[in-house]
């Protein structure tokens, strides 16, 4: 008996070990890999555990995560909706454990342009957060800081802006000034500026954020090459193309020398420079870049994925014009 739990906890470690494996395979872009390890995690939870353990629950909602990277929708409602009701089961419907899978639910709405179900989800996982945790708590600066995104998706602005306000309040509060995740909520402000072409004010943003990210990472990281990235595009949205076309070859050099030539955040890099010269009407440069998107999107995400086909149709776009 006694070498039977043994043996039952030596599998329970490794599922645990093929979960951490799992999300540095998902960090560096290896979604196929990191797939592989947290479904025999899983299995191996399944097994010892039973269907209804809330160990696995997590685990489903880590597969759904990551199938969700991959654009493989169908998958991810359903892996979360079971996680959903695994977690209300064994921790009862307001337990604020239950508010993640509500959240990664309501994101998987958003992006598929379902948005009454989305705003419903995000709603109930805030109301769950602040029941649980308060005004003041970082789970409610993440639920603040998705509706924002939905909102401002909708172009909802005068919505979103307030949330997003919120949501960098509390981290600034809870997290200090120099907390990388306040870096992440300037972007988030910042980018609702820029979509409503509040140039000065996105710049300011964007260049706070870039400082902070530098501050605390130093040059070579994603972080900074994400707001590299939103610097480039501020400007090329303002046809200062000079000005923007280093800020995006900085954030692509850095994406290749950190994450390698295979991983999802370079399929945007490559997209941004190909709007880039298109825009300046430098065709065979922005159809390397769209050739490169395209191709990297394929083998990554797949040719039904949403990001594929909408690079797809800007590059059939410029065809077109140059036909």
């Amino acid at each position: 008996m006694k070498k039977q739990i043994s043996e039952q906890n030596i599998k329970l470690i490794q599922a645990a070990q093929l979960t951490k494996q799992a999300s540095r395979s998902y960090q560096q872009g290896n979604y196929s890999k990191a797939i592989l390890q947290t479904k025999e995690a899983l299995e191996i939870r399944k097994n010892i555990l039973g269907n209804e353990h809330i160990d696995v629950a997590v685990s489903l909602n880590h597969l759904a995560t990551l199938y969700n990277a991959q654009g493989n929708y169908s998958e991810v409602e359903i892996l979360l909706k079971q996680a959903i009701e695994l977690y209300k089961k064994n921790l009862g419907e307001q337990h604020p454990y239950v508010a993640t899978p509500l959240n990664n639910l309501a994101l998987l709405y958003n992006a598929q342009g379902k948005y009454y179900q989305a705003e419903s989800g995000f709603k109930e996982a805030l109301a769950i957060s602040k029941k649980n945790r308060g005004e003041e708590h970082i789970d409610v600066a993440t639920a603040l800081n998705n509706l924002a995104l939905l909102y401002n998706g909708q172009k909802r602005y005068t919505q979103a802006e307030p949330l997003f306000k919120q949501s960098l309040e509390i981290r600034k509060k809870l997290q200090g000034e120099g907390d990388i995740e306040v870096a992440t909520a300037l972007n988030n402000l910042g980018l609702l500026y820029n979509y409503q072409r509040r140039y000065s004010e996105a710049e300011s943003l964007f260049k706070q954020a870039l400082e902070l990210s530098r501050k605390l990472l130093g040059e070579e990281n994603h972080y900074v090459a994400g707001s590299l990235n939103n610097l480039g595009t501020l400007y090329n949205e303002q046809r200062q193309f000079t000005e923007a076309e280093p800020f995006y070859q900085k954030a692509l050099v850095i994406y290749q020398k950190i994450l390698g030539e295979k991983h999802p955040y370079l399929i945007q890099t490559f997209s941004n420079l190909a709007t880039l010269y298109n825009n300046q009407d430098k065709y065979p440069e922005a159809e390397t870049f769209y050739q490169q998107a395209i191709e990297l999107s394929k083998e990554l995400l797949g040719e039904n994925h949403p990001n594929t086909k909408k690079i797809m149709q800007h590059y059939l776009s410029m065809k077109y014009r140059m036909s």
